[in-house]
């Protein structure tokens, strides 16, 4: 049998040749579209409690004239 000793070098170098030639001819790093927009997040909404108004106790001297 023959042995025949494999070189990967070879291969690849064969393999990547037209990669290259496309980088040579658009540039580098190879012209891509730029990713889609992401769409913002959900605005969190906190509910806000509404204060109870309080009736006072002390009823100030001018509210009970009607003046």
């Amino acid at each position: 049998m023959l042995k025949q000793k494999l070189n990967w070098k070879r291969p690849v170098f064969y393999s990547l040749l037209p990669v290259f030639l496309v980088m040579v001819f658009l540039g580098f790093p190879l012209p891509v579209a730029p990713p889609p927009a992401t769409k913002p997040a959900q605005e969190q909404t906190i509910v806000v409690k509404k204060k109870k108004k309080r009736l006072g106790l002390f009823v100030s001297g001018t509210d009970c004239d009607g003046s």
